[in-house]
């Protein structure tokens, strides 16, 4: 005999996977719609019509757009720094060279879905994104990783201890989304976006090695 206690697990775990497919339905959809659409271009309604749930699902799992890109960029993100928190600590060179490959490592992610990572960059401007929405910019697991080299450059001693990382860190992540613009203006190739970025680096590294 089913107890009424069993009963209300079942309908509970039920509705954990409907609000779970209907989790992934949104996320899948759009994903879709940044990359094709764009961030500004694409809306709420839209995704809903999409994944072919209601308005009001949507806002059930997510409280905006920013908030499911977010997600979007995390679940597609993460084995990507996976893999960087694998390799850095192996890599040879000195610090600025460790820096070019990270983010040459990036470009060559991102190629894949260039117009989806745009889309996150522009995110990073909307002044409406709840606290809880991770733009470009707001992802700290890249600054930590860029912190992270440059805390061995420092005990390498080509990293100027006195150097304010947060600032380093800041005007790497600032060039690295602004060489983006080549993509849009020039249908840039991820190694065209990569030889602007190394020269980049070499000027930023000029501010922080020792004197």
């Amino acid at each position: 005999m089913t107890t009424d206690t069993e009963t209300e697990g079942a309908l509970g775990g039920a509705r954990h996977t409907r609000r779970e497919a209907t989790r992934n339905r949104v996320v899948a959809s759009a994903r879709e719609l940044f990359e094709t659409e764009g961030y500004d271009g694409t809306t709420i309604r839209a995704i809903a019509r999409h994944a072919g749930v209601s308005v009001g699902s949507v806002f059930t799992t997510f409280a905006s757009k920013g908030d499911i890109l977010s997600q979007v960029m995390q679940d597609r993100l993460e084995p990507l720094y996976a893999e960087l928190d694998r390799v850095m600590p192996h890599l040879r060179g000195s610090t600025p060279d460790r820096l070019r490959t990270m983010f040459a490592i990036h470009f060559s992610f991102e190629a894949q879905r260039l117009r989806l990572f745009l889309a996150h960059i522009a995110a990073a401007y909307d002044w409406t994104l709840s606290a809880a929405a991770r733009p470009y910019g707001m992802t700290p697991r890249l600054q930590d990783i860029i912190r992270e080299c440059l805390e061995k450059g420092v005990d390498e001693g080509d990293v100027d201890p006195a150097a304010d990382h947060q600032d380093i860190i800041d005007l790497l992540m600032a060039a690295y989304a602004w060489t983006y613009r080549l993509v849009v203006r020039k249908n840039a190739s991820a190694d065209e976006l990569i030889a602007v970025m190394d020269r980049q680096i070499g000027l930023v590294s000029e501010g922080f090695r020792p004197r």
